[in-house]
């Protein structure tokens, strides 16, 4: 009797321990089934909230596309005076469009009020430069290097010559002056590379260029860099695959430092006068007339300067579009660049997706 009862104590302790260590799994299965829903829930809501916001500033693009468009139907140049410049006037047209939650910002800004890269170099034959951007390019990268900055490669003939060498056809041991670099020079790099010879797709391939430093880039706080002053579009088509890259910048929207390289050295003190002047509105007055390229001789003091008409004209077809969707503290973004076209059978204008980034 003694040893049944002890049998039988001895199972009901096994039979508590099973029990214990079903419920220990059944309990930590729930739990984790628990996470992996709440986690299935999240990831839903955003994949759900970046699709919505990916949406919203898509639209922001297409609004601000057919402001550009409106915009070309009605004027013949392009001036920071305009709607498609004026963030009430985009914020007036966003207000348009409504979504149940969430907002977007749209900013404007003109691709062509820059300095062309491919312009350097006299393209198709890609073999010669650009002689009007040679200057060009001097007048800039001093303006906004330092003496530090621009030593060594980085001075501002070594970095002409080896853009040159970068974007012209020739790959040979004929590189340009006595500081220009060919692929000999890149494939002894590590990791070794070689050079473009051709037009540059990409502004930050600038980077890989001897003499660009992250510093001339980017630029400091007081003093943007090349990537906000220069850009690779503007190609126009000529006969039959040839293409080119006129150079002209827009006067009428260019920034500081390329008002700066276009009126020289020499006149550097006058970009600032050029540009407050073109800021200037006068409440109840009709704003200057920036129709012509040469507006800015009614500026005194710059009557007697000349600007090369090879670099300046006063529109653009080729903008740059920022959308930014927010929905509380999450932000998705899209950077476009677009081109103002006419369609040739109807005369209308539209606008082409040039390129696409969403973050």
């Amino acid at each position: 009797m003694i040893k049944a009862l002890k049998i039988f104590q001895g199972n009901r302790g096994i039979a508590l321990l099973i029990t214990i260590s079903v419920t220990t799994m059944l309990v930590a299965a729930a739990l984790e089934y628990n996470r992996r829903a709440r986690f299935a829930v999240i990831s839903t809501a955003a994949v759900r909230d970046h699709l919505t916001m990916s949406n919203m500033a898509a639209s922001g693009v297409h609004a601000a596309m057919a402001l550009l468009v409106k915009d070309r139907s009605e004027s013949n140049f392009d001036s920071l005076h305009e709607d498609w410049a004026n963030p009430e006037k985009i914020d007036e047209i966003l207000q348009e469009i409504s979504f149940e939650t969430g907002k977007i910002s749209v900013t404007i800004t003109d691709e062509l009020g820059k300095i062309q890269v491919n312009a350097l170099v006299s393209f198709p034959e890609s073999r010669e430069f650009n002689q009007s951007h040679v200057m060009l390019w001097d007048r800039y990268l001093r303006f906004i290097g330092s003496e530090e900055q621009l030593k060594d490669d980085s001075d501002p003939v070594a970095i002409v010559n080896s853009v040159k060498d970068w974007l012209d056809s020739g790959d040979d041991d004929a590189t340009t002056g006595l500081s220009g670099a060919e692929s000999t020079y890149y494939e002894d790099l590590d990791p070794p590379y070689a050079s473009r010879n051709g037009p540059i797709p990409d502004l930050n391939e600038l980077l890989l260029i001897k003499g660009i430093t992250p510093e001339l880039y980017n630029g400091r706080p007081e003093v943007p860099g090349m990537s906000h002053h220069m850009t690779v579009h503007g190609i126009t088509l000529g006969a039959g695959t040839a293409v080119n890259w006129p150079g002209r910048i827009n006067i009428n929207t260019a920034a500081l430092p390329v008002l700066a390289a276009l009126l020289g050295i020499e006149n550097e003190d006058m970009a600032q006068t050029l540009y407050d002047f073109r800021q200037e509105i006068v409440p109840g007055k009709d704003i200057h007339d920036f129709s012509s390229t040469n507006w800015y001789k009614n500026i005194p003091g710059l009557d007697d300067i000349k600007i090369d008409p090879k670099l300046i004209s006063v529109s653009s077809d080729v903008f740059r579009i920022e959308s930014e969707a927010a929905i509380g503290n999450i932000k998705t973004s899209v950077s476009a660049i677009v081109q103002r076209v006419q369609k040739p059978q109807s005369g209308k204008w539209t606008c082409k997706v040039l390129s696409w980034q969403t973050q």
